[in-house]
């Protein structure tokens, strides 16, 4: 059996067979120490760096929620960041 390799003459990565793809094992099977150590489920999150917020369920006023939202990605920890500044300055 020839070794067809993937990379072609110009130095890029050649578009796969059928072939190519039933030769691939998984990755669990080529490194299952490395595998171990990244394995998460879908959704879990890694350890956090800061403290764990909590969820919790406010209303607003649509002005505070399209106020916050119209500067995108961001605009829940945003309010927090308002939130605690008021805090900071009513304690």
């Amino acid at each position: 059996m020839s070794k067809k390799s993937l990379i072609d003459k110009d130095g890029e990565v050649r578009e796969l067979t059928e072939s190519d793809l039933k030769k691939f094992k998984p990755f669990s099977e080529v490194n299952p120490s490395l595998f171990a150590k990244i394995k998460k489920s879908v959704g879990e999150r890694g350890h956090q760096k800061s403290p764990t917020k909590i969820p919790i369920s406010i209303r607003v006023s649509p002005e505070v929620a399209e106020y916050f939202r119209s500067a995108g990605k961001g605009w829940q920890g945003r309010i927090d960041s308002v939130l605690k500044e008021y805090v900071a300055h009513h304690k």
